[in-house]
């Protein structure tokens, strides 16, 4: 989240936002001497903005020579253009881009059992994930990795951790059993990619919280 707040914030600028804008629009990478006449800025005014946006995020640069020169001939311009993903904010936070991806694989992959996949998919989705924070990090912080992810985990009573931000709160609302399931599933992924089998994720739904909870790991039956 922190990363788009920052790009929420370079755009507070109502130069610099009318020079993303500008660039957004045009078919082909735009120089720094066009966005200064775009922008009625001088040269390195418009500089500034572009490279700030480059800082935030919103657009990526590189160096390109104008087609028709020689090359050799002086050091190639910067050239800015957008990123290619989208900035969306929400307040909670949301993952509608994530539960889209699953709910679309699935129906690619098995339109006759979509629902089934889509929580396999789920779960193997939450594992990767997982396992790629296990193997970039010596120590992985699950509050943080849960937070990052929108689902706000707060302490509850004895060990248990509350999730009490839904990611999908939209869809699951309109379709509890699958969009929870998935929910669940995609926890319980992500604890196993994190190698943590002292925790469970379990459905529990609560009014204003999400549907799944963390808890300790129920202690082994005696003779099992």
């Amino acid at each position: 989240m922190g990363d788009r707040w920052r790009a929420v914030a370079a755009l507070v600028d109502r130069s610099r936002r009318a020079l993303y804008l500008y660039v957004r629009r045009q078919d082909h990478p735009v120089s720094r001497e066009e966005a200064a006449a775009a922008g009625r800025l001088s040269r390195s005014l418009a500089a500034f903005h572009l490279d700030k946006l480059v800082d935030a995020g919103l657009l990526q640069a590189r160096y390109e020579a104008p087609a028709g020169r020689p090359r050799g001939r002086g050091r190639a311009p910067k050239v800015y253009e957008p990123v290619p993903d989208d900035l969306a904010i929400t307040i909670p936070e949301r993952r509608y881009q994530l539960i889209a991806e699953i709910l679309a694989d699935a129906v690619a992959a098995a339109p006759g059992d979509a629902a089934a996949h889509a929580t396999r998919l789920a779960a193997q989705r939450g594992e990767e994930l997982g396992a790629r924070l296990r193997q970039a990090e010596a120590t992985v912080d699950l509050s943080a990795t849960l937070d990052g992810l929108g689902f706000d985990p707060q302490p509850a009573d004895g060990e248990r951790v509350r999730l009490h931000n839904c990611p999908f709160h939209a869809l699951a609302t309109r379709h509890t059993e699958l969009i929870c399931g998935i929910n669940h599933a995609f926890v319980a992924g992500l604890l196993r990619g994190l190698a943590m089998p002292e925790l469970t994720a379990r459905l529990a739904p609560a009014p204003g919280s999400c549907c799944v909870e963390l808890a300790p790991a129920a202690a082994p039956v005696a003779g099992d």
